[in-house]
């Protein structure tokens, strides 16, 4: 019993333990493990930089090209906007502090480009969004040839402003344009729609529908296929037909991706600038019909050469965007609080 008892309480050498050592010994080795070479030392704080550094260093190209093409230009931009600088002389430059600004604030073509492009964003943006979320809508259901369909939605986004513009001029054209040539079935008289008010800005807003129509609806249509189908199929079994599901469903669930497509829309009516040029000149028509903000701007720094009022002119321009962000913002916290 004596021998039994101390074969329990000292157990038998295993075949790592060398001979004289103790079991504990090995385990203890096991445990703590060997002390790292120089190769390993090195290999494992070069794995440590890496992790640090390489986030960093895929970031960088990003941030270089940012600072150069847009943040310098941006600051050079407010810096010229503070002075007297002309297109000819461009090393002869006067401080006028906000004299530029205040020139704005009494110029009527600025009230009146800062109206166009009110209008012209106003006119194409909220029939863009409603036939975007109407198409979007249909494709959302299984139909055949649904690839070839969201191809062709996509196929004018793709298209040159040049291309489309150009079109978009023979077919409003006043002698001979087959816009004019349908409004004569109907009893209408041909329409001078570049030297029109409004519609100048009705020719120019349709070249914009068409255009982002598409793209956008590409984006309801992402939206709305990532919505719950078990949402649709309890407002089903509760008698709801498509048009109430559209209604209390499927409109509540796209309200971000709704407001996203109003912010990137109204961005992109202020910065409008190929379409109107193309159409009818850097003067928006012969009255400044359409003549948008991105036009006058480019008036007065290449045609009229002066470069500190149109460096005045795009700060305006990024100070309503930024209300627009400013906006944006505000109406994204009221709906994170009522839901």
């Amino acid at each position: 019993m004596t021998s039994s008892k101390q074969a329990l309480a000292h157990p038998a050498p295993s075949a790592e333990t060398a001979p004289g050592d103790q079991p504990g010994a090995v385990r203890g080795a096991q445990g703590r493990g060997k002390p790292p070479s120089g190769s390993s030392s090195w290999r494992s704080r070069l794995y440590r930089w890496d992790m640090k550094a390489s986030p960093y260093a895929f970031i960088t190209p990003f941030f270089l090209v940012f600072g150069a093409f847009g943040l310098v230009p941006l600051l050079y931009t407010g810096w010229y906007s503070l002075h007297n600088v002309q297109l000819s002389s461009l090393d002869n430059e006067t401080w006028v502090g906000l004299e530029n600004y205040k020139n704005l604030w009494s110029s009527d073509f600025f009230w009146k480009a800062l109206q166009n492009t009110f209008t012209i964003g106003l006119i194409s943006t909220v029939p863009q969004l409603l036939l975007a979320l109407g198409i979007a809508h249909l494709l959302n259901y299984k139909l055949r040839g649904s690839t070839l369909w969201r191809v062709v939605m996509l196929t004018p986004y793709a298209t040159s402003v040049a291309a489309a513009t150009l079109v978009f001029t023979l077919l409003y054209s006043w002698d001979g344009g087959m816009i004019n040539w349908l409004l004569s079935f109907v009893g209408v008289d041909p329409i001078n729609w570049r030297e029109s008010d409004w519609g100048g800005q009705f020719a120019v807003s349709s070249i914009v529908i068409w255009r982002w129509t598409g793209y956008n609806a590409l984006i309801y249509l992402a939206a709305m296929q990532a919505i719950p189908a078990d949402l649709y199929e309890s407002t089903a079994l509760d008698g709801a037909n498509r048009w109430q599901q559209f209604r209390h469903v499927t409109i509540p669930m796209l309200r971000p991706t709704i407001l996203f497509t109003v912010v990137v829309s109204t961005i992109g009516a202020t910065q409008l600038f190929g379409e109107p040029l193309l159409f009818g000149g850097s003067k928006g028509g012969s009255e400044h019909q359409y003549q948008t903000l991105g036009l006058y701007m480019y008036d007065q720094g290449w045609i009229i050469g002066n470069l500190g009022k149109a460096s005045a002119i795009a700060w305006s321009m990024f100070l309503i965007l930024l209300i627009v962000a400013a906006v944006n913002m505000l109406i994204n916290r009221r709906l994170r609080k009522s839901q």
